[in-house]
């Protein structure tokens, strides 16, 4: 792989799965406010509006693929954007 092209997906690496976990964070988190606005408890494990109140569910605990496999998509990328930087100029 050539040197920009290296520093480009790198840099798409680094910054796309950061973009992708706080849009799906922030889409849930919407879902949870209007679900406690309305006087309800929000379901983590379900994804639903109950009565009763639920325990909180951290996001690592329920998906921990997405979670750390963005993470290490990030690190991959950052890795790569690094590295093309450093290699010189032919």
């Amino acid at each position: 792989m050539t040197r920009p092209h290296l520093i480009r997906v790198g840099l798409a690496l680094l910054i796309l799965p950061v973009v992708v976990l706080l849009g799906l964070y922030f889409l849930e988190l919407g879902d949870v406010r209007s679900c406690m606005l309305d006087g309800g408890h929000w379901d983590y494990l379900d994804g639903a509006c109950r009565d009763t109140p639920q325990p909180f569910v951290p996001w690592l605990a329920r998906a921990p693929w997405l979670v750390n496999g963005g993470l290490a998509l990030s690190v991959l990328g950052l890795g790569m954007a690094m590295v093309g930087l450093y290699i010189r100029k032919r």
